[in-house]
């Protein structure tokens, strides 16, 4: 059974920052070759790629809309994945998902075979 548990959400100015924490439960470890995303989702909208990191080897990608603001980061022995969003806006209004997939078309939600219960950011003008 694996479980993913995000956490940091919250209300903050544009300008601001926050940081958000997705932790994973699994039987085992998780494998080098498998990939940790972040995905958020705004009313009305369908899923979006926001970032993604290799698990192995640290590898990150980054959708341009985010690209030089928000940082993704792992640290293996805790099973945890971060993600650090600075200069928030107020587009970035969202509830935040973390996922996991084993496949390699990282950016497309239909690709991730876990999903957290996602975390709401809200950005205020």
């Amino acid at each position: 059974q694996v479980t993913l548990v995000e956490s940091g959400g919250g209300l903050v100015q544009a300008g601001g920052s926050l940081r958000l924490s997705c932790v994973v439960s699994q039987p085992g470890r998780i494998f080098s070759s498998h990939i940790m995303g972040w995905f958020r989702q705004a009313p009305g909208r369908e899923r979006e790629f926001v970032a993604a990191i290799r698990w192995g080897a640290g590898t990150r990608y980054y959708s341009d809309s985010v690209k030089g603001r928000f940082t993704i980061s792992r640290i293996s022995a805790e099973n945890t994945v971060y993600l650090q969003m600075d200069s928030l806006k107020p587009g970035d209004t969202a509830v935040y998902f973390c996922g996991k997939t084993t496949k390699s078309d990282f950016a497309m939600a239909i690709a991730y075979e876990y999903w957290g219960q996602g975390t709401q950011v809200t950005v205020s003008s």
